[in-house]
């Protein structure tokens, strides 16, 4: 029986050190020359402060900004550890109750908007954690801020243009636009 453990705990032994030290550790210092800014979780400093991520978004309520897409993370929005969608099936009367309070109050932010509302300013993500939304979803919210803000309408769209990210590899996805950069530009103003 001591021919069979000892083979069985070497093999353990090289392969934890192999896969869980060696494996991350490459992968880890690959990353850290590599991609430091993305290793690193993509942090975002305004005057040595860290004041977010650029892959994880962040709740804007104040009717003066640009609103991120609803997040379905628990017990807050945007929680990195608890990163996953609301599983409501589209006919769940929770679902569209949800839709409807999101309507509700973007019509309440700007009553006199007659566009149509992007369904990504009320529907969440998959992952809860969305740090962009459309270009749709960023034009339709220029007359509000614009007039909040005492800002001219066709300056905020050429700094949503400024802000627009093209599709990835410039085929994947669609343009967007990073909500937290684009309200950190308009503070800065």
């Amino acid at each position: 029986m001591l021919s069979q453990i000892r083979p069985a705990l070497v093999a353990l032994a090289l392969f934890t050190l192999l896969t869980g030290v060696l494996y991350p550790f490459a992968f880890t210092l690959v990353a850290q020359l590599a991609f430091p800014s993305q290793a690193n979780g993509s942090l975002i400093t305004q005057n040595g402060q860290i004041v977010g991520s650029t892959l994880i978004g962040q709740p804007f309520t104040d009717p003066k900004y640009f609103w991120s897409r609803p997040s379905a993370t628990a017990p807050f929005p945007y929680n990195a550890a608890a990163s996953s969608g609301s599983n409501l099936a589209p006919t769940n009367p929770a679902l569209v109750d949800a839709v409807q309070a999101r309507i509700n109050a973007l019509h309440a932010a700007d009553p006199n908007n007659p566009a149509p509302i992007p369904v990504d300013l009320v529907t969440s993500a998959g992952s809860g954690l969305d740090p962009h939304i459309s270009v749709a979803a960023a034009q339709y919210q220029i007359p509000r801020v614009a007039r909040l803000r005492g800002i001219r309408e066709d300056h905020l769209r050429a700094l949503v243009n400024q802000y627009t990210e093209p599709p990835t590899f410039g085929i994947l996805g669609e343009p967007r636009v990073n909500v937290l950069q684009l309200n950190l530009a308009l503070d800065a103003q």
